[in-house]
């Protein structure tokens, strides 16, 4: 489809989505998701993408959902919310996490509701310093959605996370990288240059050994010990098929770099 609220571009094995409504702070809407939807296919269909980097266009990474298109008149009908999480937000959450190569996000401005949770589905969050992380749905009403409630506490703990639901407080970048919410918070200059060297760095990894990196990590939270252990050997054992394992030794025993071509 012709996308009218992102671009989206495959270059030098970096599959890049940008959120593209800046004069409405990225917010999503029904359009949004479909093309999201569609560039996300893209990029599991790709040949060449071996990461993702995602961010947002203008002053900020997205003010979450538009809500232009949840304004009720008096009298109508109540707006029936649990099936756009359904139809839209959790399938997009699902695919982030469940993409078979890393997921980069880089956060250039406010990432507020949906928009906060959406960046942290991200494997790894990368944030301007000005950028703001905001769980604003009690303000209006409603419980942080698009998996706030699953990754929140898994990140920063139960206390944290309860007071940024709660609360609706913006957490500044730097706080939210000494939480331990996302990876880092870099100088807003480099925001994209230092995105995009972390994506272009992951791009000529060992593909499928990250992919399973993912599945183990994702997993432990519901895993016994015995579970996660069991687990690490089944993956392991597929690591070792790999041919970028092949690679990963032989270049360690000829002292050189690894040239990985992510199978």
């Amino acid at each position: 489809m012709p996308y009218q609220t992102i671009l989206f571009d495959i270059r030098d094995a970096v599959a890049c989505i940008t959120l593209n409504r800046p004069e409405k702070l990225n917010a999503f809407t029904v359009r949004m998701h479909e093309e999201l939807h569609e560039a996300m296919d893209q990029v599991r269909g790709s040949e060449t993408a071996r990461a993702l980097l995602i961010t947002g266009n203008g002053r900020g990474f997205c003010a979450g959902q538009d809500l232009n298109e949840r304004a009720m008149s008096e009298g109508a009908a109540q707006v029936e919310l649990g099936s756009a999480l359904e139809k839209s937000y959790n399938p997009l959450v699902r695919g982030l996490r469940d993409l078979s190569m890393p997921v980069i996000c880089a956060v250039n401005g406010v990432a507020a509701g949906a928009g906060c949770n959406f960046a942290l589905a991200a494997d790894i969050v990368i944030a301007a310093r000005s950028a703001s992380f905001i769980e604003v749905f009690s303000r209006i009403g409603l419980i942080p959605d698009a998996g706030g409630t699953y990754v929140l506490p898994r990140l920063i703990g139960a206390a944290r996370a309860m007071a940024m639901s709660l609360l609706a407080e913006p957490l500044s970048a730097e706080q939210a990288a000494s939480w331990g919410l996302i990876w880092k918070c870099v100088d807003d200059h480099t925001l994209m240059s230092e995105a995009r060297e972390l994506a272009q760095r992951l791009a000529t990894g060992p593909t499928r050994a990250y992919a399973l990196i993912k599945q183990a990590l994702n997993a432990s939270p519901a895993n016994t010990l015995e579970q996660q252990l069991a687990l690490e050997v089944k993956l392991q054992r597929e690591a070792g098929q790999t041919a970028d394992f092949r690679e990963g030794v032989k270049a360690f025993l000829e002292k050189r770099a690894p040239r990985y071509q992510g199978r």
